[in-house]
């Protein structure tokens, strides 16, 4: 596990200065004035984009999950399920216990500021907190992270500079995509900030926990091979 941990240094430190960006804001706006400041941009060209990118977490990520079925992998998918099924009942009970309202019911309150909307987006006006859709997409790309960084281990004793940059700039890239879509979420008004920072918060929490307990078992992983 911590050769592992180490491997995914470069992601945990890039997600651990996002975060503390986020948190920045957070103490440093009041919730309203800061969804206005992050969704001040928009575009028609933006509006598609951020519309059916956040809908890749409503399915189509849960069906790249199953993917790995079609090579025999099938310890890589179970991976998958047991993180987004931990994940996704642990959004849930926190929905519940705090029943908070989306921004379209909170900004009902403000008749003199007008949220921006994107046509054909169905509007959701409660359980805000956290974003199920920002825990989907950071548990998703997390889990690729584990996975290419066990698969980079197991190999380590060919690798050169180039490929360990290369590695690196893969696992940035697993973690702007994740940050794309969390972002996603607040740019259509379903969520708040901090109803993002909390879903990716989990998000990133949870592949870590799956692989610590699952690694010999689920998923079969023993790293004393690339000794």
């Amino acid at each position: 596990m911590k050769q592992i941990l180490k491997t995914l240094s470069v992601y945990y430190v890039a997600y651990f200065i996002l975060l503390m960006l986020m948190l920045g804001m957070l103490y440093a706006y009041p919730k309203v004035e800061l969804h206005l400041l992050l969704n001040s941009c928009h575009s028609n060209l933006q509006d598609t984009i951020f519309k059916y990118y956040s809908m890749l977490a409503e399915w189509p990520l849960y069906v790249l999950a199953l993917l790995p079925l079609a090579w025999k992998k099938k310890e890589i998918t179970i991976f998958f399920a047991l993180c987004e099924l931990s994940g996704g009942a642990m959004v849930q009970i926190l929905k519940r216990i705090f029943s908070a309202p989306r921004p379209v019911s909170v900004f009902d309150n403000y008749p003199d500021l007008v949220l921006p909307l994107v046509d054909g987006v169905h509007m959701h006006h409660s359980n805000s907190f956290p974003s199920g859709h920002t825990s989907t997409f950071f548990i998703f790309f997390t889990c690729c992270a584990f996975i290419l960084a066990y698969h980079y281990l197991r190999q380590a004793n060919r690798h050169d500079l180039r490929t360990q940059i290369l590695f690196n700039l893969l696992l940035l890239l697993l973690l702007a995509l994740a940050a794309l879509g969390g972002y996603s979420r607040i740019y259509l008004s379903q969520h708040f900030l901090s109803d993002v920072c909390v879903g990716s918060m989990i998000g990133v929490t949870i592949p870590c926990l799956i692989f610590h307990l699952c690694k010999n078992k689920v998923l079969e992983l023993n790293l004393n091979e690339t000794k």
